[in-house]
């Protein structure tokens, strides 16, 4: 009989029919013998509709306030839910993050999980009664209700399959796995039946949106079976596990691609050492994180310092990099907008050579120029025009043949 924990969305979670229809699913679960722990977002837009109830009256709302409101969302669908089993004749209890309770540290907003006690959950499932579990929040070592930051649901499922000792942890959505890349852009995009820790970090963080990176990092830690299924279709969905060498590993498992960035260029800086860091040290004391970094060197003393940040840091980005470009007597500092990074992701880049060739030819014949390059042990990422966006994604997705499932 395994003990598995289920997360279901703020889609899942989107109406009462749809509760109704999330509890159906539970008790099917647990009338197959399986002991469940059910974690829930908020209903979807609620979150979103808090935060802006709550800068209507002060813009820059109190962070602890903010979380004693926002904390609220979860506190509707976990009673919800639990309503919905206790009619179809399943034992339910439902409980906030501080009644678990879920120990956080006091970083509002973006908390971090210390510690889980779960002792009520275990005696619960001893009992037969489906515990419902509050998702993105907890409580400090003071009693303040903390929150975990967008997506934290995930992370909260996760951190529970980990302290329960769970057989799997299944993370309900409205798409039945991860794919290959973004079917909206490229239709022959095909679920994965698997993919390792590493491979779902990486696409998680350029760009795939399919779970919360900090989720992945906290199954990949403590070794949670982590499962991505869909609430509205039955399927296997996507197994997301450690790497397991048997595997015949494809050598590409997904491309990732993001519309959220811009760059920046610091032109004619001195060719001299500490550049990088007199350039992106206030970058970084702004807390502007930087993705992509390339350094040209010219022949006259002088280089060329480019780097990207997300869109939203553009403007910020940009007014220190002038101040900084005065301070160091550079020509100037030119941006753009414009742009998108596509990455491909796959542990079998490290058995393999000439992946990069490949898609560097792939894209040149698209007449698709690269205006930055950047890659890891299982990654390549390049900057283009966020014109060639989807052209790219679909060439290269035809080109490593990721709509053929392995062994095809």
């Amino acid at each position: 009989m395994a003990l598995l924990v289920q997360k279901y969305g703020g889609t899942s979670m989107g109406s009462v029919e749809r509760i109704d229809h999330v509890a159906s699913k539970v008790a099917a679960a647990r009338e197959r013998g399986h002991r469940i722990v059910v974690v829930v977002s908020a209903m979807s837009g609620e979150t979103d509709r808090l935060i802006k109830l709550a800068k209507s009256i002060n813009p820059r709302p109190n962070p602890r306030e903010l979380d004693q409101m926002i904390a609220t969302g979860e506190q509707v669908t976990i009673a919800l839910l639990a309503l919905a089993l206790e009619k179809r004749g399943v034992a339910a209890r439902s409980y906030t993050g501080a009644q678990v309770a879920i120990r956080t540290d006091q970083a509002y907003n973006k908390a971090r999980i210390r510690h889980i006690d779960t002792e009520r959950l275990l005696a619960d499932c001893e009992a037969g009664t489906v515990p419902v579990v509050a998702g993105f929040q907890g409580v400090d070592e003071a009693g303040n209700i903390t929150t975990l930051g967008r997506g934290g649901s995930d992370t909260t499922g996760v951190a529970l399959a980990a302290a329960l000792k769970a057989d799997e942890c299944q993370i309900y959505t409205d798409v039945d796995g991860v794919y290959t890349t973004d079917p909206r852009v490229e239709p022959k995009a095909r679920r994965l039946d698997r993919v390792t820790f590493e491979e779902m970090l990486e696409l998680a963080s350029l760009g795939s949106k399919v779970l919360q990176i900090r989720s992945v990092e906290f199954a990949g830690k403590y070794k949670v079976p982590l499962r991505v299924l869909s609430t509205f279709q039955e399927g296997p969905g996507t197994l997301i596990t450690l790497e397991e060498s048997k595997m015949e590993d494809p050598l590409i498992s997904g491309i990732a691609f993001n519309r959220d960035e811009s760059q920046l260029t610091v032109s004619g800086v001195p060719d001299r050492p500490g550049i990088a860091a007199a350039i992106l040290g206030p970058i970084g004391d702004a807390n502007i994180e930087v993705d992509m970094i390339v350094q040209n060197v010219g022949a006259d003393g002088t280089t060329d310092f480019t780097f990207t940040v997300h869109r939203n840091d553009h403007d910020r980005a940009v007014e220190i990099s002038r101040k900084v470009a005065t301070d160091l007597h550079a020509k100037g500092v030119r941006t753009a907008q414009d742009i998108a990074k596509v990455s491909l992701v796959g542990v079998g880049m490290r058995s393999h050579a000439g992946i990069a060739a490949k898609m560097f030819k792939v894209l040149a014949a698209e007449g698709i120029n690269i205006r930055m390059i950047s890659t890891s042990e299982i990654k390549i990422s390049v900057v283009i025009e966020d014109k060639y966006l989807e052209l790219a994604v679909r060439a290269l997705h035809q080109a490593f043949d990721l709509a053929e499932a392995p062994g095809h």
